[in-house]
């Protein structure tokens, strides 16, 4: 554990990559497989969900530390992370050793949501007793599912990479899927390049775009790209492997029982193939992507009931192929991957898989008349592909851009706020805002993004003293700040108040310019829910 400790403050309390990559590096070459197969769970940003209830931790803290609960509350409002302040008002005892990560974790967190209240104080008791504040902290996010570090995960993947001996892409490919935290699991991401060996149901790294900011004309000949709509819906692979079926998110969700439709197309395909596309709820009828929200009626339900299955079919629109046949041919240029596709979709000929439509034009003035039109098509714009471009790992710089449509703005009023977590856990950055209806502030969105620093800390400020009620972490604040929102669409919604929902809200800029009765009403948003 104390091993792992040094590593978490190593990478949090540094911005150079050199550094987090060498200490990455360093612990990985050091450290005991079983040990090291929890840390890359963890780094990777895979979490178990929560050990122990809050009151429950308050109260064995209040117990040993003698301190009052309104205290400790109060200390928790200052310091803004319960892992934080547990971790620095317990009584520093350091009776022995904690002994190695995968113990600490095998033994005593995993068999702490099967005990008893008494039992889980004596375990707690027992773990901070032999700990000192640093390795308080990294257990205490470890137990509450709030374990997070400053590292990405391609920067996880060439430390290990490094360590290793391998090469970055193919640590990234072994990562993906189902892996598990043991020995066994470690030394297969690990193992030499030519006894790695890719499970049936494996997905591969998906290769993700990069905005596009400068002229189209700065692309060169507009025949060099792959042009087609960039659609709203769930980017999935779908996997055919020896005889088995199965759908992964970009999330490395399993989503297999989520999309039947989807995953029935399996068993007309052709063993070692995968696919890369877009799952979307889609309108037969019209045949055309449903709405979004459409979509989130399926994702948000366990079960699927015939009613749902009918009312919202889904298809997947493919637009890559990353296995032919059993073999891998990202490597080949993306006009080639294409042509093996359509073969492919033309051959299954199933209305659930279907290839994504390519745009014609003969300069990009005809692409951008297209893209104006992206909202009619229930699409957020385009995307450019290099026709020779592999399919990469990552979000390589120049072959895939996403051409997204401007966004919906509206001017909204700060009306509640929540303190953030990790390294702005102490600060107010978590944001409600409201527009008017009929003379009153509505809520109509969340937003955590968009501020400079000196925007917070100013922000902050007037927030603590501008507090009006507080609602156990959340704060009411006087309605006199005024923010312009974006956000990529808006949908009636009958789980809201304000009887709308948008989607992907961020803070554009502080409108200091403005007053608060400038703000928009809600009817903006119902004519912008009614298209």
């Amino acid at each position: 554990m104390k091993r792992f400790t040094q590593l978490f403050f190593e990478i949090d309390q540094t911005n150079r990559t050199s550094e987090k990559t060498e200490a990455l590096v360093r612990y990985f070459r050091e450290a005991p497989d079983a040990d090291a197969a929890w840390a890359l769970y963890f780094l990777s940003g895979r979490r178990i969900n929560r050990s122990v209830g809050t009151n429950l931790l308050r109260t064995v803290l209040s117990e040993e530390s003698e301190l009052a609960p309104w205290l400790i509350d109060e200390c928790f409002d200052t310091v803004g992370d319960l892992a934080e302040t547990l971790a620095l008002l317990y009584p520093d005892r350091a009776r022995g050793d904690t002994g190695p990560l995968h113990q600490l974790v095998e033994e005593r967190m995993l068999p702490l949501p099967a005990l008893a209240d008494p039992e889980k104080r004596t375990l707690l008791i027992g773990a901070w007793d032999s700990m000192d504040a640093q390795e308080r902290l990294v257990w205490n996010k470890l137990i509450t599912g709030s374990f997070r570090v400053g590292v990405a995960r391609t920067l996880l993947e060439r430390g290990i990479a490094q360590a290793f001996g391998l090469p970055s892409t193919l640590i990234a490919h072994r990562l993906m899927g189902s892996w598990e935290p043991s020995i066994e699991g470690f030394r297969a991401v690990t193992a030499p390049e030519d006894h790695g060996v890719v499970g049936v149901s494996q997905p591969y790294p998906f290769l993700l775009a990069h905005p596009l900011e400068n002229p189209l004309e700065m692309l060169g000949a507009v025949e060099d790209w792959q042009i087609e709509w960039k659609w709203d819906g769930i980017r999935a692979q779908l996997i055919r492997r020896q005889g088995e079926t199965q759908i992964w998110s970009r999330g490395e969700e399993l989503v297999t029982d989520r999309f039947q439709e989807i995953a029935a197309v399996g068993g007309h395909l052709p063993d070692g193939t995968v696919i890369d596309g877009e799952a979307l709820a889609w309108d037969f009828a019209h045949d055309c992507p449903l709405p979004f929200a459409q979509m989130q009626r399926r994702i948000g339900r366990k079960t699927l009931g015939p009613k749902l299955l009918a009312e919202v079919p889904v298809v997947l629109v493919a637009f890559d192929l990353m296995e032919r046949l059993g073999t891998d041919i990202r490597l080949d240029p993306l006009s080639k991957r294409r042509n093996y596709l359509e073969e492919l979709t033309a051959r299954v000929n199933l209305p659930q898989l279907r290839t994504s439509t390519l745009l014609a034009g003969t300069d990009w003035g005809d692409f951008a008349t297209q893209r104006a039109s992206s909202r009619e098509m229930q699409s957020e714009g385009l995307m450019l592909k290099a026709r020779n471009s592999i399919y990469a790992t990552g979000r390589p710089r120049g072959i895939w851009w996403k051409w997204k449509i401007d966004p919906h703005t509206i001017d909204a009023v700060l009306i509640y706020a929540q303190q953030g977590s990790g390294k702005r856990a102490s600060l107010f950055t978590d944001y409600t805002f409201g527009v008017w209806n009929e003379g009153a502030l509505v809520p109509v969105a969340k937003a955590y993004s968009g501020l400079t620093d000196a925007e917070i800390r100013e922000v902050d400020s007037f927030i603590r003293q501008n507090t009006i009620e507080r609602f156990g972490p959340v704060r009411s604040v006087t309605p006199l700040l005024v923010f312009e929102l974006a956000f990529e669409g808006v949908q009636k919604s009958t789980r809201h108040k304000s009887g709308v929902a948008v989607r992907f809200p961020r803070m554009v800029r502080w409108r200091q310019d403005k007053r608060p009765t400038d703000a928009d009403s809600l009817e903006t948003l119902r004519r912008l829910a009614a298209g």
